[in-house]
């Protein structure tokens, strides 16, 4: 199996340039005195989310493909369309690239996404078939069968991964004395990219994926030494609806070699999170954003400048309201 390479990471870096954040990292005056914080927002991306780097990335690529692959007599060098499946930032990452690109998006999404991801994913002129816990990839595979466009999936495909790990790259040139990064785990291309970055550029620095407790197949998987499947239906009892997916066999074998260490989250830990970005950081955090800095809280990791990563920031008014609510004393 063909790994990504920090060339790959560098190469993504130039292509996405025009087209997403450079987000900054962000000094916490409320981290300890052995572990300085600071926290990377990816909810500043223009689809609120760190998805849009490897969309960008994976379309860029297959446009490249299509062009080298056409004939001189073919019709246009672009992919007649693009086709995703998920649970929200990445469709809407891929509707809006797709836009950009002047393609036209299909994308499958689990009736239980949140309503707010559904909508924008839309008003991005997306085409979105909603369905049934754990079909999104079936239905993705007929959709490509009938309309002929690529799949663009949201972390089992290297231009994915590699899109992604641009955001170790801008750490590494922010925080050169990083010592621990903290990134939410679901499917794995988040922290198998940044991971690359990172064990290249600052190899001194430990990488820990953070997990919900009730949604840890990747921590099991990690001790087992293979991957391990978890029913849907347990791992859709975590608020972090983005962190509901299982890493592939593509991006297991990143998170082997890259992560130093996972740490799994409560509920409680989660909603704690949220609330402290939004009070003290005027960050606005999906449950799924946030569990980065709730295993921060745990101080699990070691001494050393700590990088969390703030994956997203889409989140239903009404989560965000009652979240808050129940956290008054901050």
């Amino acid at each position: 199996m063909k790994l990504v390479t920090i060339d790959d990471v560098r190469a993504a870096a130039l292509r996405i340039r025009p087209h997403v954040v450079r987000t900054p990292l962000l000094a916490s005056p409320r981290g300890d005195s052995e572990r300085p914080l600071w926290v990377k927002p990816e909810n500043l991306q223009p689809i609120g989310a760190f998805k849009v780097r490897g969309a960008f990335n994976a379309i860029a690529r297959a446009i490249t493909r299509s062009s080298a692959d056409s004939s001189a007599d073919s019709s246009g060098a672009s992919p007649a369309a693009v086709v995703a499946y998920s649970s929200g930032n990445h469709a809407q990452a891929v509707a809006y690239a797709a836009a950009a690109y002047g393609l036209v998006a299909y994308i499958v999404m689990p009736e239980e996404t949140p309503g707010i991801k559904v909508r924008r994913t839309r008003a991005h002129g997306a085409n979105v078939a909603l369905c049934a816990a754990g079909q999104r990839e079936a239905v993705a595979a007929r959709i490509v069968a009938e309309t002929g466009g690529v799949l663009i999936p949201p972390f089992d495909h290297p231009d994915v991964i590699a899109g992604q790990g641009t955001i170790g790259l801008e750490i590494c040139a922010d925080l050169p004395s990083v010592r621990n990064v903290l990134i939410p785990v679901s499917g794995g291309g988040l922290a198998s990219g940044i991971g690359v970055a990172l064990k290249a550029l600052c190899p001194g620095a430990k990488i820990f994926g953070v997990e919900p407790k009730v949604a840890a197949d990747t921590a099991e998987g990690l001790i087992r030494g293979h991957r391990v499947e978890w029913p849907v239906e347990d791992r859709n009892r975590t608020i972090a609806d983005g962190l509901r997916s299982q890493p592939s066999d593509l991006t297991f074998a990143h998170l082997q070699q890259v992560l130093d260490g996972i740490i799994t989250v409560s509920e409680d830990e989660i909603c704690s999170a949220v609330r402290e970005l939004a009070y003290h950081d005027r960050l606005v955090s999906e449950p799924s954003g946030a569990v980065a800095l709730a295993a921060y809280r745990q101080d699990a990791t070691p001494p050393g400048p700590t990088v969390v990563i703030l994956s997203g920031g889409n989140i239903e008014p009404q989560l965000l309201l009652s979240i808050l609510a129940d956290g008054l004393q901050y």
